[in-house]
């Protein structure tokens, strides 16, 4: 059984085969996947997806990308769409949130400013209802984890993880699990693939962040949580490990840090 704990089912890429890529995906044995939103405006499509797929389940939040175009309204909506879907149990996290500080128009001071206060107004929202995150941290893992560490969520997930092993200890240290997804497959990502390999297995989730972030067989096409079993069978073989050892260690780990992950079992 694996879980894709970071994947964009909802995206323009997949067009109207969504719940197609789905089932393929839990034919492949991917019993969960956890669909993050990204605006306001797209709430009610993960919530659609995550009801019509039995295998999938979904988060609430603002990510960095969005937040240009955002306004403290959204903020308000969040709140209230969590509240509600509290009684849902296809929800699991706050999430898509972060920090983005690669693209240029991210970077400039009032953009870094706006994203640093929504950052912080979800992350009191995950601290409020008492929920992960799952944590956008591209160039921006000191400062995520900073505010963090002040709010104090109830742990989640740096997705697309690439920072250094100080930086994965402290998000380790706040009872955040980590995420590198397709990346870890490339040969030449060194780094990601000494942390796939030397952090402790307890720590990693598997996710594909796709339509994007496609491992290296796929790469520049389009990503599929299909690809999450090979994905798996490449940290297995990292770590010197069964495929199965790691489907089921990285499995828990995901259902530890997203408690309220629904159960699902895989086709036999």
């Amino acid at each position: 059984m694996w879980i894709d704990t970071h994947c964009h089912l909802d995206a323009h890429e997949f067009g109207s085969e969504s719940l197609q890529v789905a089932a393929r995906a839990q034919q492949q044995g991917v019993a969960m996947i956890v669909m993050p939103a990204v605006e306001r405006a797209n709430f009610a499509i993960v919530q659609g997806l995550a009801a019509a797929a039995p295998n999938a389940c979904y988060a609430l939040g603002i990510h960095p990308i969005y937040v240009p175009h955002a306004t403290q309204d959204d903020l308000i909506a969040l709140r209230e769409a969590v509240a509600q879907a509290m009684d849902d149990p296809r929800f699991v996290a706050i999430g898509e949130i972060g920090l983005d500080f690669f693209l240029p128009m991210l970077c400039e001071p009032a953009m870094r400013v706006k994203q640093e206060h929504f950052l912080r107004e979800q992350l009191k929202i995950a601290r409020d209802f008492d929920l992960p995150v799952l944590a956008h941290v591209r160039r921006s893992q000191d400062i995520v984890l900073k505010h963090a560490r002040q709010i104090r969520p109830n742990g989640g997930i740096a997705h697309a993880f690439n920072g250094s092993f100080q930086q994965a200890q402290g998000y380790i240290a706040l009872g955040f699990k980590l995420g590198f997804g397709g990346s870890m497959t490339f040969t030449r990502a060194l780094q990601i693939r000494r942390m796939a390999t030397d952090l402790p297995l307890g720590a990693i989730v598997l996710e594909t962040d796709a339509p994007d972030i496609s491992p290296s067989w796929i790469h520049p096409g389009r990503n599929s949580p299909e690809a999450l079993p090979r994905i798996g069978a490449v940290l297995a073989e990292l770590r010197g490990l069964d495929i199965a050892q790691v489907a089921a260690a990285t499995s828990a780990n995901a259902r530890a840090v997203l408690p309220r992950l629904p159960l699902m079992e895989t086709p036999s």
